[in-house]
């Protein structure tokens, strides 16, 4: 059954702006026990920075999270996104496509609205499949 991104997509993500730092980025992930945060400015998606670009592209370089912007770090335009309109089948496609686990959400002028993961599309595409199951199991603290 095809659906809509906007009935799986996660409308209550994080955002950060630009330049915020890499430290307050990462406590707010912490703190909502999510993997990765829209960078945006007022309504334009600026980019995306996820767990993986802090480690890479912060910590493993000796940057000071202290001092280090997001903006610095985030994957930056032109990044892939859809639409609320788009199904899910397309998301799908563009994960594999472009090798991603996460595709911010933007409606109409590119105005940030949600995240859709791996883990969405499990659980909505196959919610007896192993990703589906680790993707609605409890954290482990």
């Amino acid at each position: 059954m095809t659906r809509r991104i906007r009935d799986v997509m996660s409308a209550d993500t994080a955002s950060v702006e630009p330049m915020t730092t890499v430290a307050r980025a990462a406590r707010l992930m912490r703190e909502q026990d999510i993997g990765d945060v829209l960078v945006a400015y007022d309504c334009d998606l600026f980019g995306v920075l996820t767990d993986r670009d802090i480690v890479l592209r912060a910590v493993a370089e000796g940057s000071d999270p202290e001092a280090t912007t997001v903006g610095s770090l985030c994957t930056r335009p032109p990044l892939v996104t859809l639409d609320p309109e788009d199904t899910t089948e397309h998301a799908v496609e563009l994960m594999r496509r472009y090798a991603v686990r996460r595709l911010p959400v933007v409606e109409r002028g590119g105005c940030p609205v949600g995240m859709v993961s791996l883990g969405d599309l499990a659980v909505t595409e196959d919610p007896h499949s192993a990703l589906a199951d680790i993707s609605t199991a409890a954290p482990t603290h």
